[in-house]
């Protein structure tokens, strides 16, 4: 019976030495990380450069790709295939059997390995046992009927940033899911297409082009934010521009979808992209168990997927999620990456403003207020992959309902941080000052937030004479005190930095030579950006 024991216990741990893992193997650093730096161009496009700069936000060495010898000695490594890769965790998601992961702790430029199974993370406790979740949120209910998308838009006081045309046009939305058919024929995006608003896209889980095809979920949520069909569907932001992204495997639950989900936001920032909507979310249900995440990691800061969403936003981008589809389940609370902290957890309520009985609750597990945010997610107005209007429920409606809107206060404070952009929808919300783990800060009344004085302030500003040849003024009246300037070349390296005044606004540019610049204006709370023209 002893040799019995001891036979079993041997296959159990051969078959965990020897079986597949999910892993992620962390780098120490990035030595050739300066000479990207020195050459911006080569890591980002002018339009990110662009919104970085409008931002303040400074390059850094998480905007360095990964260390191709680094990637090379993993690549040549036995037993390990690269799945997938992401500079600014400076990692890669990588498959192989544990013997052969654990081995790789070995190599000096490795700093730590992580397996997706956590009970392999001898530095970890094994998480607890729960009722398994839903990873995704795409498990709607649609049904094909007529409806209409005024309800949607109405709920939020959307009408009142479209009646004054701001309807999202000059902002990028990027938009991650499972697929997009339809959306290159349907009537619907027909809007889109014949404007060249469709900027392009990929297909990750494929590592092709093709991204219009996949499931339809994909085509389901474009439509509620650039959808356009008159009398049945109009979007909450029609003139926006978007890319689109599969990451997500039909076939498969697994945690190389969160990696995946990483290395699309690398390619959204890279591209200039404003805003990220996400109507995908990870929690259970994977076709290994030993991969399921629990509400303790829930906290911003342990799931993947999550810390490259705080990543996203720490470059200047605007990223929402679904709450989840789980308020009913045994295991009600939201998932990753609606648990970073930075990230617009948007939940669902009915026409009635109620809450939908499926979306899913908070706290964050470190008892953060989550949702944030709520819109109509039961019975949106959708449009399907052959232009059929119909409803849907689900946050994978509600999320882009309010990316949609998001896009379009954006464009109508084209100065704002993304900071300033998210503490201004939450200060509009009909719960802001009573907050609570069903509804979060409530119901954005974007017709407000349009409204605030601030508005009305960014209009009293001026810059000229632009294009200039020696000195520029600013006229910023009501402003007090003193302003600060900085100057940027079109690489993103600062050239001018000084204070002025109300009394004395002049800036000297006779030390720089003939060409584009980018501003910087910055007194007490008041934020612009622009560009200048040295002649």
């Amino acid at each position: 019976m002893k040799h019995y024991y001891f036979t079993v216990i041997l296959l159990l741990f051969s078959s965990a030495m020897f079986s597949q893992q999910e892993a992620w193997v962390y780098f120490s650093g990035k030595p050739n990380a300066q000479q990207y730096l020195d050459a911006p161009l080569t890591m980002l496009s002018q339009k990110a450069l662009d919104r970085r700069i409008n931002q303040n936000i400074a390059l850094d060495i998480t905007d360095a790709p990964v260390e191709k010898s680094y990637i090379n000695q993993i690549k040549s490594s036995a037993g390990i295939t690269i799945m997938a890769q992401s500079k600014w965790l400076n990692a890669l998601h990588i498959r192989g059997n544990q013997a052969d992961v654990n081995a790789l702790k070995l190599l000096p430029v490795v700093s730590k390995v992580v397996f997706a199974d956590k009970t392999l993370n001898t530095s970890k406790k094994v998480p607890e046992t729960v009722t398994a979740k839903t990873n995704k949120t795409l498990k709607t209910t649609v049904d094909y009927n007529y409806g209409n998308s005024a309800t949607q838009i109405q709920m939020l006081n959307g009408q009142v940033l479209h009646q004054q045309n701001y309807t999202g046009s000059g902002k990028i939305i990027a938009v991650f899911d499972a697929g997009f058919p339809g959306v290159n024929t349907a009537q619907p995006f027909e809007n889109l297409r014949n404007n060249g608003r469709i900027l392009g896209g990929y297909d990750y889980t494929n590592r092709n082009d093709n991204f219009y095809t996949g499931g339809d979920h994909g085509t389901l949520v474009l439509s509620t934010m650039g959808g356009y069909k008159e009398n049945a569907l109009i979007g909450t932001a029609p003139d926006a521009s978007y890319y689109l992204f599969i990451t997500e495997i039909n076939a498969l639950e697994n945690p190389l979808e969160e990696s995946l989900w990483v290395e699309a936001a690398e390619k959204a920032d890279s591209l200039g992209v404003d805003i990220i909507t996400t109507s995908l979310g990870y929690f259970g249900d994977r076709d290994e168990p030993r991969y399921n995440h629990t509400y303790s990691d829930m906290n911003g800061i342990t799931n993947f997927v999550s810390l490259g969403a705080e990543a996203a936003f720490s470059k200047g981008m605007i990223v929402l999620a679904s709450a989840g589809n789980e308020g009913d389940s045994p295991e009600p609370h939201i998932g990753s990456p609606a648990d970073a902290a930075s990230v617009l957890a948007v939940g669902s309520v009915m026409a009635s403003k109620v809450k939908s009985v499926f979306s899913s609750t908070g706290p964050s597990y470190d008892n953060r207020i989550k949702p944030d945010i709520m819109a109509m997610g039961t019975a949106s107005v959708v449009s399907g992959a052959t232009g059929n209007i119909g409803t849907a429920n689900g946050t994978s409606f509600s999320c882009p309902i309010m990316a949609g809107m998001v896009a379009c206060l954006w464009q109508a404070f084209p100065s704002k941080t993304n900071t300033e952009i998210r503490k201004m929808i939450l200060e509009s919300s009909d719960r802001y000052t009573l907050p609570n783990n069903n509804y979060g800060y409530g119901i954005p009344n974007f017709g407000s937030a349009l409204g605030t004085e601030s508005f009305v302030t960014e209009n009293i500003f001026s810059v000229y004479p632009n294009p200039v040849k020696n000195d520029i003024s600013f006229s910023f009246s009501k402003q007090t005190g003193t302003a600060l300037v900085s100057v940027y070349s079109v690489l993103g390296q600062k050239v001018i930095e000084k204070q002025i005044t109300s009394q004395n606004p002049i800036l000297s540019l006779q030390s720089l030579k003939s060409g584009l610049y980018f501003y910087t204006f910055d007194a007490e709370g008041f934020h612009k950006t622009g560009k200048i023209i040295k002649q």
